[in-house]
This record gives C-alpha cells, structure tokens and sequence, in this order.
C-alpha cells in the first residue's frame, strides 16, 4: 500500500514539475529551505511509524512549523546579510540522515529475518 502511495506521489510530482512555471531566483532560497524542512519531517514521520508512535497532529505542525521557520530564518540572513539559514540546512540534513539510519536499519533487519524464517522453512522440508 506505501509503495502505490510512493509511486501515485512520484507521478503526479513529476507531472506538475513539468507543467508547473519557473520559480524565479529570488524565491528559489526559500522554497529549497522549506523543501528541506519538509522533508525531514516526512522522513521523521516514517520513523516514528517504525517505531509506532506516530501521532498526525505532532507531524503536521512540525511538518508545517520546520518549513515556516526555516523560511523566517533565511528571511532575518538575507536582511542582516548573513548566511543564517546554513544553520537550517545542516540541522535538517542531519536529521534526515539520522532519520534515513534509522529506516534502513529497520527493513534491513527486516528483510533478514525474512530471509532467515525462509531458510528454516526449506531446511526443515529437507
């Protein structure tokens, strides 16, 4: 069900990014940071399903809440001529990685079970 839900996502992403106008350079910051943020949280809310308990109203607002404040944050660095929204990006990727760790440790292990429960099964018919 995911995997459609991932797929369905991808497609209709990649046909409005080919139909969807030019964002211009002004605004290509903010919408990078806020991309960032966006998803580091869909990669925390995949982890918190892992480790159940993922809760809608916490990943919204986070969801919501990352991406306003790392819009504000390039906002107050381009007035004061700093830099400030690099904080943001390192913070976020690093969560993302972290996040990512976490996901594919989980189907790894996962998967060699699997793999594993396959192997008695067929040792125990022989």
């Amino acid at each position: 069900m995911i995997v459609i839900a991932i797929l369905i996502g991808c497609i209709l992403g990649a046909i409005l990014g080919m139909n969807a106008p030019m964002i211009s350079y002004t605004y290509s910051s903010y919408l990078a940071i806020a991309i960032i943020a966006a998803l580091d949280s869909v990669f925390g809310g995949i982890t918190s399903v892992i480790k159940k308990n993922f809760d809608l109203k916490i990943f919204i607002t986070g969801f919501f809440g990352n991406a306003i404040l790392s819009i504000l944050l390039t906002i107050l660095g381009q007035k004061l001529n700093v830099d400030i929204y690099l904080a943001a990006i390192v913070v976020f990727v690093g969560r993302m990685f972290t996040n990512l760790a976490i996901i594919r440790r989980y189907y790894v292990d996962k998967w060699s079970e699997q793999l594993k429960e396959k192997k008695n099964k067929t040792e125990q018919t022989e």
